[in-house]
């Protein structure tokens, strides 16, 4: 923990809009794919939806309190595209939603960084296809052109897309997300499609929003890397359809060759277009980074049983499309309630091989977190000593990362409150702040603390040892 940290380095937390804000039909708001998918039985854990979440959309006040008080830099949240443009109409009160956020952030020296789609795709656009058709992508840049009118003078960071791999192969391959499609060839055209709304939606950010401290507005998307361990052969099949398909792309080099060769039997890949890979390599200022453990995996022998611990739902069929010869075996704990493994070296280790792979590409830690079972105490107290121990084991293996000459800007924990965790309801709990969820009741944990007292001494030797004192 004493390995020095980057002049303006950001420690942050995260969220989501449909996981925290609620208000689902409030003041003009049209439905997403989320809400339709969360309301259709058997979707989501005891029929769980985001109608009321944590109420963030009449609590903001009270979080952004919170994270003054926590002493971030930063705070990572989505724009819910429904909220602000629904139907294709600017929703001007959705819009001053927003504003009062920002502004409030600011207020705090809490620098606003902006995600426009963590997956709450507008309904009306999944009607009409969604995101395996290509116009989508062109409603997305209008969509960001138009948000980035109403708040570009102020918003430090802009993301364009979170973990695109999930919207396309959970949503579309698999089923198990939003909108609950198992279509393999759509899932590969919705991941160009998000690709190209990227691109697309970069150069209307970069055309339209000029900060007002003089700072140009950093341009960045988060992807969910893979980090792979295991048979060569495994990971080089899995490694291109997770984690490749988006990275070659977005940093120049096109959709690599294995691709699609080993998808070729899936579709031709005809809706990659002639300049389409030109506006999907559009200039990042930041690469977000988010990670949670390893995935372990090897050739399938085609004969035994094929183990599938793949850290996903089960779903009616694989979100790894072209891996049907691939099994994701299980790897030792301690786990979270996720099932994940503990495993921090995993961070370092996909630090290392992005630095090595895209050098000069700078990197931010979006998204790193752990869900356990916390409960109130008798006394009031949430004692979550395994997640303050995934944290600082993951805040360390940054800091030697960033010593080996990795450029990271920052890190940002998942997530600042417990929250609706999509198809699993409200029966996992990230949240450095507890929610009743009965209530919206919010309360520190100890994590909350222990996050509190290492932003503010980073390089103390034994920082943050989850102690009671505090909010």
């Amino acid at each position: 923990m004493t390995l020095p940290l980057p002049q303006g380095f950001l420690w942050g937390a995260a969220t989501a809009a449909y996981q925290i804000e609620g208000a689902a039909a409030e003041d003009g708001r049209g439905p997403s794919i989320w809400d339709t998918f969360s309301h259709t039985p058997g979707r989501t854990l005891n029929g769980d939806t985001g109608d009321v979440a944590t109420d963030h959309y009449h609590r903001w006040r009270e979080d952004a309190a919170a994270m003054a008080e926590l002493g971030i830099a930063a705070y990572r949240f989505s724009i819910a595209w429904p909220r602000v443009m629904p139907e294709g109409r600017l929703n001007q009160k959705g819009v001053d939603f927003y504003s009062r956020l920002v502004d409030a952030l600011l207020e705090r020296g809490i620098a606003p960084v902006a995600t426009l789609y963590h997956w709450d795709l507008p309904q009306e656009l999944e009607d009409a296809g969604g995101w395996p058709e290509r116009a989508t992508a062109f409603r997305f840049a209008e969509y960001a052109s138009r948000i980035g009118r109403a708040l570009g003078d102020r918003v430090h960071t802009w993301t364009t897309l979170n973990e695109p791999w999930c919207s396309a192969f959970l949503g579309y391959a698999s089923g198990v997300h939003a909108p609950g499609r198992t279509d393999p060839a759509a899932a590969l055209a919705a991941a160009h499609h998000l690709n190209l709304a990227h691109g697309l939606a970069s150069r209307e950010l970069r055309a339209v929003t000029a900060p007002a401290d003089g700072r140009p507005a950093w341009q960045s998307v988060t992807l969910n890397l893979h980090h792979l361990r295991g048979e060569e052969e495994a990971v080089r099949r899995v490694d291109a359809v997770s984690n490749r398909v988006f990275l070659d792309p977005m940093l120049g080099r096109g959709y690599p060759a294995d691709l699609l060769e080993d998808t070729a039997a899936i579709t031709d890949w005809g809706f990659v277009r002639d300049g389409d890979e030109e506006i999907i390599a559009a200039p990042l200022d930041v690469l977000g980074v988010n990670y949670y453990s390893p995935t372990l995996v090897r050739q399938w022998d085609g004969v035994s049983p094929r183990e599938s611990a793949d850290g996903h739902k089960a779903g009616a069929a694989s979100p790894f499309v072209g891996c049907e010869e691939v099994e994701f075996a299980a790897q030792p704990g301690p786990y979270t309630a996720m099932g994940w493994p503990v495993d921090a070296t995993g961070l370092e280790e996909l630090l290392l091989r992005l630095h090595r792979d895209h050098p000069g590409v700078p990197l931010m830690i979006t998204e790193n977190g752990a869900a356990y079972g916390d409960e109130v105490g008798p006394d009031g107290r949430v004692r979550d000593d395994r997640r303050i121990t995934y944290l600082r084991d993951h805040v360390a293996a940054t800091r030697r990362a960033i010593g080996a000459g990795v450029d990271v800007r920052g890190y940002f924990a998942w997530s600042l409150l417990d929250n609706f965790e999509w198809a699993y309801g409200y029966s996992k709990r990230f949240g450095l702040v507890h929610v009743d969820y009965a209530t919206g009741e919010r309360r520190w944990k100890d994590s909350a603390r222990w996050y509190r007292d290492m932003i503010a001494e980073p390089d103390a030797t034994g920082a943050g040892t989850g102690g009671a004192t505090g909010s």
